[in-house]
C-alpha cells in the first residue's frame, strides 16, 4: 500500500493529542496454487454472509521526531536504509508474516473486516514488498524500489506455455514493463469512511471522516501467459456495492488463512529510517497463485484508480521496535 500516491491531506488528531500532515505523491508451503478460488461478495443473486469482529478506527498521536541505532539483517541497504531506526511511530509494514514476534508498543484497533468497510483503492507493487515461505526468493537490492522485494518459489517452476511473451507490453511504466514470470502484490485497500473507489489513498479519506480505520487485504501472485489462470478484471470493484459497501467482485480464498496484523503504509519513500505515520491493519495471504498477465494488462488499460503501472517496494521491516507481534 503506497502513501506516495495521492494528493496532500492532513489528519486533525482530537484531545489535544496533536496534528498529523501527511504528503502524498505518486511514484512510483511452496506448491502450485494456479487454481486459486475466489471468494464474491454477491453469488447468483445471494449475499454471501460474513462474521463481523468489533470495530473501532484508529487513533494517531503526535509523532515523536526521535531515534535509536537499529541492526539490520535483512537484504539490501538501498532506497535509504542507513543510519538509525526511527523512534515514536506504530508498527511498519511490510514484514516477514512468518516471523511472528514484534516489540512496538504503540497500540490502535485492528479494522473490521474488508466486507464491513468500502473499498477505496487497488493498486499492485511489483514483486512483493511482503516475504513468507511461498514468497522468499530475493529479488535483490534495487533502485528506488524497482527490482527489489520477494518472488514467489512458483516462478521458478513454470512451463514454456506459462512463459511465453505476450503480443505486447503489459502496464509499462518508466521503470519497464510487466513479463510472465514476474511477482506481484496486490493491495485491496478499504476504510471505515463513507468513501466511493477512487484513484490514490486520498480516495480513502473524507471530509467528515479524515482518520479512518484502513485495512488492506493483500494477495502475492505470479504472473504466467495463460487464460486459464485467474482473471484479475473479476477480482476489479467494477461498481459492485453488498450490504450498502463498496466491495471487490471476489477475492482469492484458498491461498491460506490470510495472516493478520498491525503495521502501516507501504512503498519505497518509507524504510526503518523514515518511518510512514499511518496505521493500517493488514491481511496477507501466505501463499502464491497464478494469475493470467493478460488480464493485468487489460486492467492496466481501463480501471477506475487510475492505475497503469506497478509501483515499487519497501524494504523489509525487520528491526523487532518497528513491528507488531502477530497473534
Amino acid at each position: 500500500m503506497d502513501s506516495k500516491q495521492g494528493a496532500l491531506y492532513t489528519i486533525l488528531v482530537l484531545g489535544g493529542i496533536g496534528l498529523l500532515a501527511v504528503s502524498c505523491s505518486d511514484s512510483d508451503n511452496n506448491g502450485d496454487h494456479h487454481g486459486a478460488k475466489v471468494e464474491h461478495g454477491v453469488e447468483h443473486g445471494k449475499t454471501v454472509a460474513h462474521k463481523a469482529d468489533a470495530a473501532h478506527a484508529p487513533t494517531h498521536g503526535a509523532v515523536e521526531h526521535q531515534t535509536v541505532a537499529a541492526t539490520d539483517s535483512s537484504h539490501g541497504m538501498g532506497h535509504g536504509t542507513s543510519g538509525k531506526a526511527c523512534v515514536g511511530f506504530g508498527p511498519q509494514t511490510p514484514r516477514d508474516i512468518d516471523s511472528l514476534a514484534g516489540e512496538n508498543k504503540r497500540m490502535f484497533s485492528m479494522a473490521p473486516p474488508s466486507t464491513e468497510m468500502n473499498l477505496c483503492n487497488i493498486h499492485f507493487h511489483e514483486n512483493a514488498e511482503h516475504k513468507a515461505k511461498d514468497f522468499s526468493i530475493y529479488a535483490g537490492d534495487g533502485n528506488h524500489g524497482y527490482d527489489s522485494g520477494y518472488q514467489c518459489g512458483i516462478s521458478k517452476v513454470l512451463s514454456k506455455a506459462e512463459l511465453a511473451p505476450t503480443k505486447g507490453a503489459i502496464c509499462k511504466g518508466k521503470h519497464g514493463d510487466l513479463q510472465p514470470g514476474d511477482t506481484i502484490e496486490v493491495h485491496w485497500v478499504h476504510s471505515s469512511a463513507d468513501v466511493k473507489p477512487g484513484p490514490t489513498l486520498g480516495s480513502c479519506l473524507s471530509d467528515s471522516t479524515m482518520n479512518p480505520a484502513l485495512r488492506v487485504e493483500t494477495q502475492v501472485f505470479t504472473l504466467v501467459n495463460d487464460s486459464n489462470a485467474l482473471d484479475f478484471n473479476d477480482l476489479d470493484y467494477d461498481g459492485n456495492m453488498v450490504n450498502g459497501y463498496h466491495q471487490p467482485k471476489a477475492l482469492p480464498t484458498n491461498t491460506g488463512k490470510p495472516v493478520e496484523f498491525l503495521g502501516s503504509t507501504t512503498g519505497p519513500k518509507y524504510s526503518e529510517q523514515q518511518c510512514s505515520p499511518l496505521q493500517v491493519g493488514w491481511s496477507v495471504r501466505p501463499q502464491c497463485a497464478k494469475l493470467d498477465i493478460n488480464s493485468v494488462g487489460e486492467w492496466c488499460k481501463d480501471n477506475a484508480f487510475n492505475e497503469d503501472h506497478a509501483h515499487g517496494v519497501r524494504k523489509l521491516v525487520t528491526n523487532p521496535k518497528l513491528l507488531s507481534t502477530i497473534n
